[in-house]
């Protein structure tokens, strides 16, 4: 653990990875455990939300209570594959602001084109927690928060479920302001940019796709 780098090696958290990574994991089961699991991420990644205390009164007497501070929180979605980790975060934090960017990798040069952008206006005023499954090349996720930090966000954190190494250090280069709260910091990446041992293409599992 560092302060660019997280990985939450709580036993629920690698216990739900463990079954994800196996290849006889249902989709159903896959996308119910992606949900599960972003919750438990989401915990690390918001540790450092900003609160401010406000009287409220309990049943039994008047106290300063702590509640998030200003216009709290916004969810950007990395398509499509980012999505599952949204819905759970989104159960603890339903009203958080969503933004989507839409990118995929080229299969020949692993760079990241962009076919969707669509986030909040205000940007500039809230924490943006950034979710993506897989960080890989790292390719896509700094193109990513590249669009991100143009529409203002400030104040990112980098959320995934698998990383590799190469991809870590991607990120620290083109973002080193970005935290990354992660499950797993896997071995290294093969030759088509999938990150081993890892557990294939989280889209793919998630949606029942090839």
């Amino acid at each position: 653990m560092s302060d660019h780098l997280t990985i939450v090696t709580h036993p629920l958290v690698q216990h739900k990875l463990s079954i994800m990574r196996d290849k006889e994991t249902s989709t159903s089961k896959f996308r119910q455990l992606l949900r599960e699991i972003s919750m438990l991420l989401a915990y690390e990644a918001t540790r450092e939300l900003p609160t401010h205390n406000v009287k409220i009164q309990t049943p039994i007497c008047e106290m300063d209570a702590p509640k998030l501070e200003g216009r709290k929180l916004a969810l950007v979605s990395i398509l499509r594959a980012g999505n599952g980790l949204l819905d759970g975060i989104l159960e603890l934090i339903p009203a958080a602001r969503v933004g989507f960017v839409g990118l995929y990798r080229d299969p020949e040069t692993l760079q990241p084109v962009e076919y969707y952008n669509k986030l909040p206006s205000d940007l500039q005023d809230r924490w943006t927690v950034v979710v993506d499954p897989m960080l890989a090349t790292g390719n896509s996720s700094a193109a990513a928060i590249d669009l991100i930090k143009q529409a203002g966000a400030t104040n990112i954190v980098f959320m995934c479920l698998l990383a590799a190494p190469e991809g870590v250090q991607r990120m620290k280069e083109a973002h080193p302001d970005v935290r990354i709260v992660t499950a797993a910091l896997d071995d290294h990446l093969n030759d088509h940019g999938y990150i081993v041992p890892g557990l294939g293409d989280a889209g793919d599992r998630m949606f029942g796709t090839k």
